[in-house]
């Protein structure tokens, strides 16, 4: 089995699901993340918690990098996953913090 390129699992999707893809793209990215009542870097931080305890770690590293792009920084990310150790569970934070480290490790040395 080829190995998934998670850099993007959205575009690893589109060509089975294009469907799937347009949904995510509108409403998704054009309404509901660019919704005024609350700030990008916000929407990225509960979306990370919500991959982080619901086990989604696939999903992880592209929102990682956005959260990032919003204005999270690694240190506050690496708070929220010690965090949440304890309300989604050791497993799914070390899980996320994993990902996490291997998410920027790669940036670091690309």
């Amino acid at each position: 089995m080829k190995a998934i390129d998670f850099t993007s699992p959205r575009a690893a999707a589109r060509p089975f699901t294009p469907k799937l893809s347009e949904f995510v793209e509108q409403p998704l990215y054009s309404q509901v993340w660019t919704d005024p009542d609350l700030s990008p870097r916000d929407r990225s931080l509960i979306t990370i918690a919500c991959l982080v305890a619901l086990n989604h770690p696939n999903e992880l590293p592209a929102h990682l990098r956005r959260g990032l792009e919003n204005g999270l920084t690694k240190t506050e990310l690496s708070a929220v996953i010690t965090h949440l150790a304890f309300y989604a569970g050791f497993p799914a934070a070390i899980t996320a913090s994993a990902y996490a480290n291997a998410t920027f490790s790669e940036e670091a040395g690309a």
